[in-house]
């Protein structure tokens, strides 16, 4: 088992920093998932730590090691592509002992691997089996099993589950992160889909065009993000955005985003008061405004009328867009609420999770 460090990493395409000055400790046997959009730097921050890329700048240490300039095959990890990349002349359990046999191990210690690997996967049924007989979700079990067999002490993950449809994918989540409770190994796992960095990291790295904007748990990334970008990203459907400008007005701080002025709980006043008459972007996200009818009891709470604009049915809720002065914004209401185009009605703002943001710079107030 072993910690992975990167040490203002660098990597730089001509004069474009596909990743820039990368620094994350990720502890022994911790879950750490990779997340961003697309050409935001973490599939190539995967490939620098497995070898498949060169470092520009910095260092990359694997426990103790500084693996910059040791070969992919001594790194003592095992990748696991978006790709499953398995032999389709194969069996299943030829592309698991593959690596294995590569490596020279005696036979008998890869027939016990191989077949316990299979057994806790699975997919000991399907040994004698080859790639096209098998469904996507096997499929993944099988790259994932190559991986295992290896046993190294580092796993990693590149979008694993990318290519498996809705209902499999929400298995395979489960599964993985199962693995990783079992196995007790150091699990890196890259994926633009943030729903998947929620439910199963230990610690989320939230990347955005080569930059850590910032790691942290789940819950703090969700509740205090660092900045507009990483409260955007985190959460589904994304936080609400209003432009504003933070002013007193009756003796009472508001929030002022042209349809209605929002005032400030007390007990963020004095946080906020430095921003006093500076324009400003106010974030609540979509559960955090209600129809009035079941709306939570013990918020502070701000009522804006508003007009139905598309109504989405769930069933464990009803996702509504609404309406004012032409500026749209969802609400994730409860499935009960009578609501449908074209109904004018008062949307509950929860100003108790209300967020504020600079407008020039993007980071939280």
């Amino acid at each position: 088992m072993a910690k992975v460090v990167f040490d203002h990493v660098y990597k730089r395409f001509g004069n474009t920093d596909a990743v820039a000055d990368l620094n994350i400790e990720v502890d022994d046997k911790e879950f750490l998932v990779l997340v961003g959009p697309s050409g935001c730097g973490k599939s190539t921050s995967l490939r620098m730590l497995a070898g498949l890329e060169e470092i520009s700048e910095g260092r990359i240490l694997i426990g103790d090691r500084v693996v910059n300039n040791v070969a992919p095959k001594d790194r003592d990890i095992a990748m696991v592509f978006q790709s499953y990349a398995l032999y389709p002349h194969m069996t299943v359990y030829d592309n698991m002992a593959f690596g294995l046999r590569l490596r020279k191990t005696p036979k008998q210690e890869i027939d016990r691997r191989v077949r316990e690997a299979a057994q806790s996967l699975g997919i000991a049924h399907l040994l004698d089996r080859r790639p096209r007989q098998l469904s996507g979700g096997q499929r993944q079990r099988v790259a994932v099993g190559r991986a295992i067999v290896r046993e190294p002490k580092v796993f990693l993950m590149d979008e694993p589950l990318s290519n498996l449809d809705a209902k499999l994918r929400v298995e395979a989540r489960a599964f993985i992160s199962k693995l990783h409770q079992s196995l007790g190994t150091t699990f890196i796992y890259v994926t633009h889909d943030q729903v998947e960095a929620m439910t199963m990291g230990t610690r989320i790295a939230v990347l955005s065009a080569g930059k850590l904007q910032q790691l942290d748990t789940p819950t703090n990334l969700y509740n205090n993000p660092t900045n507009q970008f990483v409260a955007g990203f985190i959460g589904s459907p994304a936080m609400n955005f209003f432009n504003g400008t933070l002013r007193e007005a009756d003796g009472k701080m508001v929030v002022d985003v042209g349809f209605a002025s929002l005032e400030v709980p007390t007990d963020r006043k004095e946080r906020y008061r430095p921003h006093l008459g500076k324009k400003v972007t106010f974030g609540l996200r979509p559960e955090n405004i209600h129809n009035v009818e079941f709306r939570p009891s013990g918020i502070v709470a701000q009522s804006v009328e508003a007009e139905v604009d598309v109504v989405e049915l769930m069933g464990h809720e009803k996702t509504v867009y609404l309406v004012v002065d032409g500026v749209t914004f969802l609400s994730r209401m409860d499935p009960r609420s009578d609501v449908h185009i074209g109904l004018k009605t008062p949307a509950v703002f929860d100003m108790t999770n209300m967020h504020l943001f600079d407008a020039d710079t993007g980071l939280t107030l």
